[in-house]
């Protein structure tokens, strides 16, 4: 990271899991087993690697999550304390395990997920009204929907009322209520999710269009719908456009849309214009997909600058 910059604080809040996965030939269908290959450990959960993702992008990252009182919380504590990220809003939850998440991963790096939520789904309205002071002093606030939707939409009324950015990463994908909604700056829907939110089924360019108005007329201020390798579709009131994905070989996808997420908060919150973020988080999205694993295959700043060069 460059001297000149100065780090900006990101708050992320959301969720923490340890991810088991499995390499197979292909993804199983419903009744068949399917003999893998490697099998590795690593943490995980989209709010962790967001958190991680805007970590090593240059953020000063504070994380608020739950986590088992068990080997597989502090797993994640001392991953997080490694990559410089803020933990004393982390909850050690004695009543509740951690999260885990079961992801098999195909041989084109697309995968299948099934997660065990445990611990993440306490984190409460409790735990982010003490957070307030630092939610109000952030630059910008990253979450996903890995948590209860009160929690989620606590965190935006304090974030909104205080003048602070949220970034809001609809995954997995469900319904949201316009009074979540109109608290969200920028929302980062993939195409399955965008489709969930407004009812539009996306078969070509005018059917993004028609989404992304659907969901700036209530109240967003941009909508960034991921489109895999092809890119994201930004659209503001003013412009819409689709910014291209960068050109990698894939190994596994599992954390591609954490880490523009992670990417896309930290380049807001340092002051780059939308598209000039769009393309910074797409340059970490792409890199993440060339290494296995979620929070391993998160790039650092010097390679996702080393790419936009």
């Amino acid at each position: 990271m460059t001297a000149s910059v100065t780090k900006k604080k990101i708050v992320v809040i959301g969720s923490s899991n340890t991810d088991m996965v499995i390499r197979t030939p292909r993804i199983p269908r419903p009744g068949e087993t399917v003999l893998g290959g490697e099998f590795f450990m690593a943490p995980g959960g989209k709010g962790a690697n967001q958190a991680v993702a805007a970590a090593r992008a240059g953020g000063e990252v504070h994380f608020i999550a739950r986590v088992g009182d068990d080997v597989f919380g502090q797993q994640s504590l001392d991953g997080f304390v490694s990559d410089g990220i803020h933990v004393d809003l982390i909850v050690r939850d004695k009543d509740a395990p951690s999260g885990v998440a079961l992801i098999i991963v195909g041989p084109d790096g697309e995968n299948c997920i099934a997660v065990a939520s445990g611990s993440n789904s306490r984190l409460g309205v409790a735990d982010v009204r003490l957070a307030k002071p630092v939610i109000t002093s952030a630059d910008i606030v990253l979450m996903q929907l890995e948590s209860p939707l009160e929690t989620v939409r606590e965190a935006a009324e304090i974030a909104a009322s205080a003048g602070v950015p949220v970034v809001l990463n609809p995954a997995p994908a469900r319904a949201l209520s316009d009074d979540i909604l109109r608290r969200v700056s920028y929302l980062t829907p993939n195409e399955t999710e965008a489709e969930i939110l407004t009812g539009i089924t996306l078969i070509k360019k005018s059917d993004l269009a028609k989404a992304a108005d659907a969901l700036l007329a209530k109240g967003i201020k941009a909508v960034l719908i991921t489109l895999g390798s092809k890119g994201v579709y930004v659209a503001t009131r003013e412009k819409k456009e689709v910014m291209p994905a960068f050109k990698v070989i894939p190994v596994d996808t599992t954390a591609a849309g954490d880490a523009f997420n992670g990417a896309l908060a930290v380049a807001l919150a340092e002051g780059r214009p939308l598209l000039e973020a769009a393309r910074f988080a797409n340059a970490a999205a792409a890199l993440a997909t060339t290494k296995m694993g979620a929070q391993p295959s998160l790039a650092g700043r010097d390679d996702i600058e080393k790419l936009l060069a």
